[in-house]
This record gives structure tokens, sequence and C-alpha cells, in this order.
């Protein structure tokens, strides 16, 4: 399973490179009172990429710290309280142990 997922990333990496050297053309971008920024397209397009990925991740991060703390919380409260040690019982009452040599 390790060499398809090795050889899965590797065949995206080769996409991401030919796509890359294929389209490595400056741009130009329109921003604002006639402020133009020029950049390589696959820049500008790996800048969107993540900006588009950081709401989605930071919404599964806020999701996993809820579901932690909620098991968190669950735990604390199905688990027993925790009783104080007692001395084992024998038929007769307690079992007291005789340190050797005598008492």
């Amino acid at each position: 399973m390790s060499f398809l997922k090795t050889l899965f990333w590797i065949v995206v990496a080769v996409i991401v490179a030919l796509f890359c050297f294929n389209n490595w053309t400056v741009v130009g971008v329109n921003l604002w009172n006639g402020l133009i920024l020029e950049t390589k397209l696959p820049v500008l397009l790996g800048f969107f990429f993540l900006l588009g990925l950081l709401p989605p991740l930071l919404l599964w991060q806020a999701a996993r710290y809820r579901l932690r703390r909620h098991e968190r919380i669950d735990a604390s409260l199905t688990t027993p309280p925790l009783s104080p040690a007692t001395e084992p019982m024998g038929p007769a009452g307690p079992i007291t142990t005789v340190p050797p040599g005598g008492a």
C-alpha cells in the first residue's frame, strides 16, 4: 500500500512539474488604482490554491478540536469515581498480616 501511495505522489509531482514548465509565462493581474502585479502563472495558481484551501482546513481543525474536547468530557463523566483502598476481607473480618519475626 505504501508503494501505491508513493507512486501516486510521484505522478502528481510530475504532472505539476510539467504544468509549471509549459505555463511559465508572465501574467499581469490588475489590482486597484492602476496597480498591476506581474507574476508567473504557476506561482499565481499555487497562491490561490493555498488561499482556497485555508478555510476548509481551519474548519476541519476546529471540528477535530471540538470532537476531542467532547470525548474528554464524555470520558470524565462516564468513568466511575475511584473507591478508597479497602483491606481484603476474609471470612472472619479483615485479613491482617504479621510481620516476620513476630508481633
